[in-house]
């Protein structure tokens, strides 16, 4: 597992060499050999382990060392930088509280996990050579990614004692104090007690697991038809830093992150709400582990900022989260309006605001903002506007139909056309997306039904729910009074109950619309679904909504009614109380 780590970040110094060797190769060319291969004046003829274990000062570092199974390592032919504390600075308790941490931890964690070599052997050991002059200083990037800056005088702030000590595998310093670890915003989850729930969330091997890596580690030949690894590298890997969920990789040192963070006491507040948004029904596959992880993503998705595009200035007025969306056509695609904001904080320190209140604690890698009171506004996270283009792929389920006795067949009552609003026509971005479908009458002589399906509803928590006319105008600025009548609609809403049983819901009994104007048809409040179909990827969409003409004959003999529908969208907006 050590011959892994160390294979991983030979590449990327090797990189980082060659870019900087290309830069100052006639100037320091010797120098640089001397840094990065390990070729000093006055090397001694002895390895590092062999060092440490010599010096009496060193004994406590040395049985860490050989506990964790490093010694090995110090004593090949790979080339470390070792800062080892003295016994004056590391005692004989330490060393023991943190070898009998190590075998605690051994085989349940990945080695580069186990907390005694991440944050104590790792964080005093370097690849490579480093060596310091009287003047000058350098940042090195510690065995655990940690970086630290070297002087004269110090290693990461810790007092050098003795310096420059070449060895036949490396260099050894000794320090008058140990190197204090700190801790990146991942990390420092499971060292508060006050964010034991986030952290049991953020560390579930459901997503925090070791991953085997083949390209990187070392086949050693084919048995019974399969490879065999003389070295298996294994990476830690955490799903929820990836783009579908936080959008942020919490535990790079490379970047910096702020994140607000809930303790214990919010966050089992926010789970007893918010369980219930994730309701799915008895037969959905896996429903307790949806249930589970959708309802804690509601928490934290949108909560990490990168402070790459939230500078000091900025911030102050709008805080932009990983997971927003700052370009406009693509909020457009992601959400169904440019206007909708989602994970974007307008003025976040003032009272009230998703900083305000909060309790901050420094990182190797940024900020956590710890929050007893939560100021996340869940419609401006995931209680979003869902908008069903009438146009949109996979939007429309079904169209009326009647039998043709002479085909033996059925027949569509009506066909579903297209029209998209020119940008010369005064209902231009007035229709949503500037498209809307209009359902042309195949058959005359009966009403007729659409069958829209709606995806991605969160379950008890309420909608206001609408449906969206467009007038003929929008297609044709000169349509006539005959092609501008009115229609009289019945809407049925169905959806399951918790046993998957479907549920009709006739919402609107009878409602005319405006035909000359986008009419925004109200057809219920604060309506509250029994079961969430959230995220589910739906073949047959448990929820949809049924559209019907209710237009008697007298009506249309008369030309004061059209079964002739247009329809631009259905909206479901959260209820604001």
């Amino acid at each position: 597992m050590l011959n892994g780590f160390m294979k991983r970040h030979h590449i990327y110094h090797t990189v980082l060499g060659l870019a900087v060797a290309a830069l100052a190769l006639t100037a320091c060319s010797d120098e640089w050999n001397d840094h990065y291969e390990g070729q000093a004046i006055d090397v001694k003829n002895a390895s590092l382990w062999e060092a440490i274990q010599k010096d009496g000062s060193l004994s406590n570092f040395a049985s860490v060392v050989q506990a964790c199974g490093y010694d090995k390592a110090l004593g090949s032919s790979q080339v470390f930088t070792v800062f080892a504390p003295t016994n004056d600075c590391f005692s004989s308790a330490e060393a023991q509280a943190l070898i009998q941490q190590y075998n605690a931890e051994k085989g349940k964690v990945n080695d580069n996990e186990n907390t005694t070599i991440k944050e104590f052997l790792q964080n005093h050991i370097a690849l490579y050579n480093h060596s310091i002059s009287k003047t000058g200083s350098d940042s090195i990037v510690m065995m655990n990614g940690k970086y630290a800056l070297l002087t004269p005088e110090t290693i990461g702030g810790s007092r050098l004692l003795t310096t420059n000590q070449h060895y036949g595998n490396g260099v050894l310093f000794t320090l008058g104090q140990q190197v204090a670890f700190y801790p990146n915003v991942f990390e420092y989850m499971r060292k508060d007690n006050d964010l034991d729930s986030i952290r049991s969330f953020f560390y579930n091997e459901m997503f925090y697991r070791s991953v085997f890596d083949a390209e990187e580690s070392v086949p050693g030949g084919i048995v019974d038809g399969k490879t065999v690894y003389l070295d298996s590298v294994f990476h830690q890997q955490n799903e929820l830093f990836n783009y579908d969920f936080m959008q942020a990789r919490l535990n790079s040192e490379d970047s910096t992150y702020w994140m607000v963070m809930p303790t214990n006491r919010a966050w089992r507040d926010l789970i007893d709400e918010y369980t219930s948004y994730f309701n799915y029904d008895n037969t959905v596959n896996k429903r307790d582990s949806i249930i589970y992880t959708n309802s804690r993503m509601a928490i934290v998705k949108g909560t990490a900022f990168s402070r790459t595009f939230n500078s000091d200035a900025a911030v102050r007025d709008s805080a932009r989260s990983t997971n927003c969306v700052l370009d406009y056509n693509r909020r457009k695609n992601s959400w169904g309006a440019d206007s909708l904001h989602y994970f974007q904080y307008y003025n976040p320190y003032q009272a009230g605001g998703i900083f305000s209140g909060t309790t901050n604690v420094n990182c190797s890698n940024g900020v956590i903002m710890k929050a007893d009171e939560w100021h996340f506004d869940k419609t401006e996270t995931f209680f979003q506007t869902r908008i069903i283009e009438a146009e949109a792929r996979g939007a429309i389920k079904e169209v009326s139909m009647v039998d043709n006795p002479t085909k033996g067949t059925k027949e569509e009552t009506i066909s579903p056309r297209i029209h998209y609003v020119e940008a010369n026509n005064s209902f231009y971005n007035k229709v949503s997306n500037n498209g809307f479908v209009e359902f042309e009458q195949a058959k005359t002589t009966v009403n007729h039904s659409v069958t829209f399906n709606i995806t991605d509803v969160l379950s008890n928590i309420g909608y206001d729910i609408y449906l969206v006319t467009a007038p003929a105008l929008a297609a044709d600025s000169t349509a006539t009074a005959i092609q501008r009548l009115p229609n009289v609609l019945r809407c049925t809403l169905s959806y399951n109950d918790q046993d998957a049983k479907k549920q009709e819901n006739r919402i609107v009994s009878s409602v005319e619309n405006n035909p000359d104007i986008v009419d925004y048809i109200l057809l219920a409040e604060d309506f509250k679904f029994p079961v969430c179909s959230y995220g589910l990827n739906e073949d047959q969409p448990q929820v949809t909504l049924t559209v019907e003409t209710r237009v008697t004959s007298t009506q249309q003999r008369n030309n004061t009614h059209s079964r002739t529908m247009r329809i631009d969208c259905i909206i479901l907006k959260p209820h604001v109380q």
